[in-house]
């Protein structure tokens, strides 16, 4: 048994391979075509794909359909009915008659706390309610007021850092 010292120290056997030398002559088993195959694309010099290339199937971004528009600055609305106030105001939710978006969430009326609400007119209200959200339709401000109430117009500020 030899004793390891530093100058007799060689890899493990198979940890090390023998670099592939690509293009360098018949002898050294990778000339003629140097690995790349006949012909066709990938075997010319100099040619690269594009990261997005789909080997000639028609590309994703043209396959997909093009059509409509969304705007990045449109603001989402959270729809309550003039009935679910009803419905709350008759069960004693509200509390003073007053109604505003902090109430309706704690009540489950929206379930996001920070979007915009709108009240719409769909269904009747007797209760007296002073109402207050960031937009109303026409048909729940005049059932909103025939019933006695007030429909107040809330103003969110817009903050861009």
């Amino acid at each position: 048994m030899t004793k390891d010292i530093l100058s007799n120290l060689t890899p493990a056997k198979g940890s090390r391979r023998k670099v592939k030398r690509i293009g360098r002559g018949q002898g050294s088993g990778h000339g003629g075509t140097a690995t790349k195959g006949h012909k066709g694309a990938k075997s010319r010099s100099g040619h690269k794909f594009k990261l997005w290339f789909e080997g000639g199937q028609m590309p994703l971004t043209r396959r997909v359909p093009k059509f409509g528009f969304t705007s990045r600055n449109a603001v989402k609305l959270q729809e309550v009915n003039v009935a679910s106030l009803e419905r709350l105001a008759a069960a004693k939710k509200f509390g003073g008659g007053v109604v505003n978006p902090t109430l309706m969430y704690a009540t489950g009326l929206i379930s996001k706390k920070h979007e915009h609400v709108k009240i719409l007119g769909n269904g009747e209200l007797k209760s007296t309610l002073e109402v207050s959200a960031h937009a109303f339709s026409k048909s729940a401000i005049a059932k909103i007021e025939a019933a006695g109430g007030k429909a107040t117009v809330l103003v969110k500020e817009h903050t861009k850092e």
